[in-house]
């Protein structure tokens, strides 16, 4: 399994509408890290976007994962830059494989 970085950009002025969906984007997250999918999440202290770190087959896999994402469904999604990711040093290293 490899390790991406993805970096969530959110749609301006989508605060309501994130609001709205955020229960079933954080109950699907919750069902990914339970499944050891997702390694860690949250968002940007501006509001801006968010980070979340997951383990996947590869890119084609996870960019399939991410449509299934709440947020993707209620539009406020502006742009996502997933990269492929190698923690060397910390609790995310052992997934390194």
């Amino acid at each position: 399994m490899t390790v991406f970085a993805v970096e969530y950009v959110y749609v301006a002025d989508s605060d309501a509408l994130r609001d709205e969906a955020r229960p079933a984007h954080r109950a699907w997250l919750g069902e990914l890290a339970e499944e050891n999918t997702l390694l860690a999440s949250g968002p940007y202290g501006d509001g801006a976007g968010a980070l979340l770190i997951f383990k996947s087959a590869d890119e084609t896999q996870l960019n399939d994962l991410l449509k299934e994402d709440p947020f993707a469904a209620a539009g406020v999604i502006a742009g996502i830059r997933t990269t492929e990711w190698s923690p060397i040093i910390g609790v995310l290293a052992a997934h390194t494989s």
